[in-house]
């Protein structure tokens, strides 16, 4: 028998600008969907860390997470 002591997913995440948008909107539009992503895994309730969030020189966002897996137990992985 087996059974999950912790868990976590390492994630990159690239928030890329919609092409068919003008620039301005579509970098409003990223920093919403990057706001919008951090508040559901805050109401979900998944535990997580942020290593790195970077914007690049086209307004897209680049982040680095480690978080929860399913509802396993993280372990030491977050601290």
């Amino acid at each position: 028998m087996k059974q999950i002591k912790s868990a976590c997913i390492c994630q990159t995440l690239h928030f890329m600008l919609k092409e068919d948008a003008p620039k301005d909107y579509a970098i409003q539009q990223v920093k919403n969907d990057v706001e919008h992503y951090k508040n559901q895994l805050e109401r979900n309730h998944t535990k997580y860390r942020i290593t790195e969030e970077t914007t690049l020189e086209d307004g897209s966002v680049l982040i680095k997470i480690i978080k929860q897996y399913n509802q396993s137990p993280v372990g030491s992985y977050l601290d």
